[in-house]
């Protein structure tokens, strides 16, 4: 058995952020990854997916970006490429298509079970994303056997799906992506919409993600919000990093002929039941969007920015339908595939240590899992709004090694 004073699981961003900072404190350790580096990248992923953060902001450890695009969209094979490269640049100990069976506590540490033997830690980190399973509602059961059904985690290109209509549900930053890409291939969309959130690609001539890194948002601590469990289930931003820069709210999708309707609420009869809440939705979306901008406004008066910028606008209102759609016949034959994007959850199936709620949620604080010697990182405003971003791992690692430097006992070589 081959002992390592720490033990690292996923060799996505996460992981090789806290790979370099373990290094930086002389910590020595190891990078289990089931496939390859960016793994996740590699294989989760639609084809079309770019970065919906700026290039500059893809910051690491020790590693910023050093294109001539900084404020460009990275595609996937870019972001993989970066991580490869990344992870070569801070000669990361990594361990490729090592499959992590099981982990289970000992006396002083941690038993790992692998495809490729086994390994003991004193301390472990969980960095093997948030995002493994798609979450998608029992209601799905419920669908005729005709309609072809796949997930965010499975869909690739248009061209994969059978001809015909398609539902896509989730209105969050992959919902409408997806719902975009497939109206332009030709098929009609119907996209469901729950509680959502509206963002402009660019405001006042910068990036909302400039804006939102500028006044302090992204790096908002898991402690300075007054319900951390409603924050951490808020949908992502309704953006695309395309290159053309392309706002993709509602309206955008409504103008190139999307039909929106409500949050799917069942599916009962071969028929999917919509609810009527639209467009109390959609004004909520809506007042938020102005807060949002409203804060940028007043950090770039209070800081003599208004000349260095466009002046303040706002954006129209959401345009909703005088009468939605409040149920699609799925039975008859013109819906021929559902999409589902309705989130995703991490997985630790083979995680075998009482750190679970009753939800099954791993119970953490800001990283530091409810057991000595284990963390988690990579996770939904795990310590930050910016925790599950590239460039927000770097702090959050830098964090979790201090917290195991009071630890010494367990990561001791």
């Amino acid at each position: 058995m081959r002992f390592h004073p720490t033990v690292i699981i996923g060799a996505g961003q996460a992981g090789l952020a806290m790979s370099r900072c373990l290094t930086e404190r002389s910590i020595e350790h190891v990078v289990l990854e089931r496939g390859e580096i960016a793994n996740a990248w590699r294989r989760d992923r639609w084809d079309s997916l770019r970065l919906l953060t700026p290039n500059w902001q893809s910051r690491l450890p020790g590693g910023c970006y050093e294109g001539d695009d900084p404020d460009g969209f990275m595609t996937m094979p870019e972001v993989i490429r970066r991580l490869d490269d990344y992870a070569a640049a801070i000669a990361a100990p990594v361990r490729t298509e090592t499959t992590v069976v099981s982990v289970r506590p000992t006396g002083d540490g941690y038993d790992i079970d692998t495809n490729q033997g086994p390994y003991r830690a004193g301390t472990v980190v969980l960095a093997s994303g948030a995002c493994n399973i798609a979450s998608v509602p029992k209601c799905a059961a419920g669908l005729p056997g005709r309609v072809f059904q796949t997930t965010s985690l499975r869909y690739k290109r248009p061209s994969d799906l059978p001809p015909g209509a398609v539902l896509v549900v989730g209105g969050s930053a992959t919902g409408v992506q997806l719902a975009h890409e497939i109206q332009a291939s030709g098929r009609q969309v119907v996209l469901s919409v729950g509680e959502h959130v509206r963002a402009p690609r660019d405001y006042r001539s910068r990036d909302v993600k400039w804006w939102m890194d500028a006044v302090g948002l992204m790096d908002q601590r898991y402690d300075e919000v007054d319900d951390l469990a409603r924050v951490r289930r808020t949908p992502s931003l309704q953006l695309i990093g395309a290159p053309d820069r392309r706002m993709a709210d509602l309206n955008a999708l409504t103008d190139a002929g999307v039909e929106i309707v409500g949050r799917l609420a069942d599916v009962r009869d071969g028929k999917a039941l919509f609810s009527g809440g639209l467009a109390n939705h959609c004004a909520a979306a809506d007042l938020k969007l102005d807060r949002m901008l409203d804060l940028f406004d007043e950090w770039a008066a209070a800081r003599g920015l208004d000349r260095d910028v466009a002046p303040p606008h706002r954006f129209a209102p959401t345009r909703v339908p005088a009468q939605p759609r409040l149920a699609l016949d799925l039975a008859g034959g013109d819906v021929a595939s559902v999409v589902w994007a309705t989130g995703y959850r991490p997985d630790y199936s083979w995680l075998h240590a009482p750190v679970f709620d009753r939800k099954g949620r791993l119970r953490h604080d800001g990283g530091v899992v409810d057991a000595p010697g284990l963390y988690a990182m990579g996770l939904t405003f795990m310590r930050r709004r910016k925790s599950t971003l590239i460039d927000g791992v770097g702090d959050d690692a830098r964090a979790l090694v201090e917290h195991m430097l009071t630890c010494t006992d367990r990561i001791a070589a």
